[in-house]
């Protein structure tokens, strides 16, 4: 009896250890399959509607959850740990940019913040898409890849609307003088899938090029590439050996 407890116990350390590794793994598939990265999109979202535009935490906020998403999204495609690494550094930047644009206040500065994170999220969209395009099979992690990265572009061009509102003396929106954050991300969002409501119209020959180019990139997106991996996708077609074993 004595000499079978020890035997129990390495055995209940390794089911342990065999549980603890099974759940690191399921944890790299998801961030591999950018779960966490469409997450953190969706978080950016409601902290950019909800919070309130004039708050100095609503647009710190706002930059601070851009900058987390980018980063995960760089970090979910394998880039190398340089690039991350000048990512963090830079959204290091626009967030005390952001900070001192709220704290001064400076208009130019929190235009330098948005302008950064405008960079940051056209990276990692880039990333994302790279590998998406590259992959030899369809499999959900594709198909999750290109959903972040079109749902990534509305942000990247809601804060590009944003820089061009600090940086431009006028109006960005025709009729409307001091329009909300949640405005921005809601023209990007009507804009890149070409609902068009008309409530807001781009002021200016800027603001109006963005808008256009923006439309373009969404459809563009949507009927080639989207379309074209739901196409190929064939779910359960193609299993891991793990999986078929079990």
């Amino acid at each position: 009896m004595a000499d079978e407890q020890p035997g129990r116990l390495r055995r209940r350390r390794r089911d342990g250890a065999t549980r603890r590794e099974t759940r690191l793994q399921r944890a790299e598939r998801i961030s591999d399959a950018y779960g966490l990265v469409l997450f953190l999109i969706l978080v950016t979202f409601v902290v950019t509607m909800t919070l309130p535009q004039e708050g100095k935490a609503g647009r710190v906020a706002a930059i601070a959850a851009s900058a987390l998403t980018s980063i995960v999204a760089l970090t979910s495609s394998d880039v190398r740990a340089a690039r991350v690494r000048l990512a963090a550094i830079v959204s290091a930047v626009a967030i005390v940019l952001a900070v001192l644009g709220v704290a001064i206040p400076s208009d130019p500065l929190l235009g330098a913040a948005f302008l950064a994170e405008t960079v940051l999220l056209a990276v990692a969209a880039v990333t994302i898409l790279r590998r998406v395009i590259g992959a030899i099979d369809v499999d959900f992690r594709t198909i999750l890849g290109a959903i972040s990265v079109f749902t990534m572009l509305g942000l990247l061009f809601s804060s590009a609307y944003l820089a061009l509102a600090r940086f431009q003396s006028g109006e960005v929106f025709t009729g409307v003088s001091n329009p909300r954050s949640s405005d921005f991300l809601f023209f990007s969002y009507t804009t890149l899938t070409t609902t068009g409501y008309g409530n807001l119209v781009p002021a200016g020959v800027v603001g109006q090029s963005i808008a256009v180019f923006e439309m373009l990139i969404g459809q563009i997106f949507l009927v080639t590439l989207v379309a074209g991996l739901v196409s190929l996708w064939r779910p359960g077609s193609k299993l891991p050996a793990d999986e078929k074993r079990g």
